[in-house]
């Protein structure tokens, strides 16, 4: 029998739970360890659509990016929505699982997804979290290269196909080439500062605002909105993937199954 406790150290092999910023929450929220589980979701947020997915292919785990209670709860309230999925998940016997911030820095999460999506290689450090002895760091975000150097409109171009986006916007800060990019996944405008002194051309993330946009210009670095829903999704796909691969090689009758319904809250006129 698996159980909840045994995919959950498959997930501190992907994702080890120290990478996790501090004041993040990801592990396990809704459920118990001893829970026998036949059958995972992998989404990007255990939203009510999600959860309705999950019991209906008869899911006894839900493995999220973002985590599904993210503040302290002094009540649970059903009527309110936090409070009627966590009900929900209970009902159906639904365990709740997150990796957040600890996938986002790992080696083959969120950020390396996003970088091979768009085309970049050659990936390093960029928004050093932790660095050991022998010099291996960790990081948020990845800076990588383009094969080729393009114009700011065909990179962009490249994003808006790569991604599950039906636009990107995107600040053009001149002639200047792209060759080297840096990126944050989810929301990292602040870090622009830090790519342009990096030497980035370019910088892609999400949520953008527009003195965000401003400050790109003005520090000469082209910079791609993406959105947050665009830059992180695809992580979904690639961990559903992994768990897969990592089950078989257990010999687990375990079946992954991968939102493929989720959309981005925005639409666009």
């Amino acid at each position: 029998m698996v159980t909840c406790q045994d995919i959950m150290d498959v997930m501190e092999e992907i994702a080890p739970r120290h990478l996790a910023e501090d004041w993040d929450n990801p592990g396990l929220l809704v459920g118990s360890p001893a829970a026998r589980v036949e059958r995972v979701f992998v989404c990007l947020d255990v939203s009510d659509a999600a959860v309705a997915q999950a019991a209906a292919c008869g899911a006894q785990l839900i493995i999220s990016h973002h985590p599904l209670i993210f503040r302290p709860l002094k009540a649970l309230n059903t009527a309110e929505p936090l409070g009627r999925r966590i009900a929900s998940l209970l009902a159906h016997g639904i365990a709740a699982f997150a990796a957040h911030t600890n996938l986002d820095i790992a080696e083959g999460g969120v950020n390396d997804v996003l970088a091979r999506a768009v085309g970049l290689s050659h990936l390093s450090a960029f928004v050093i979290t932790a660095q050991a002895a022998d010099g291996h760091t960790q990081s948020l975000g990845r800076v990588g290269t383009l094969e080729a150097p393009m114009r700011i409109e065909d990179f962009a171009a490249r994003v808006r196909a790569a991604l599950p986006v039906a636009h990107v916007r995107f600040v053009d800060a001149g002639p200047r080439p792209v060759r080297k990019v840096a990126l944050v996944s989810g929301s990292g405008a602040e870090f622009i500062g830090r790519a342009a002194v990096l030497g980035a051309d370019a910088y892609l993330t999400g949520d953008v605002r527009y003195h965000d946009a401003q400050h790109a210009a003005e520090l000469g670095i082209h910079l791609i909105d993406a959105g947050h829903f665009g830059t992180e999704f695809p992580v979904v796909a690639a961990l559903a993937a992994r768990l897969r691969t990592l089950f078989a090689e257990r010999s687990w009758r375990v079946e992954v199954v991968e939102d493929t319904a989720a959309r981005d809250f925005f639409q666009v006129l």
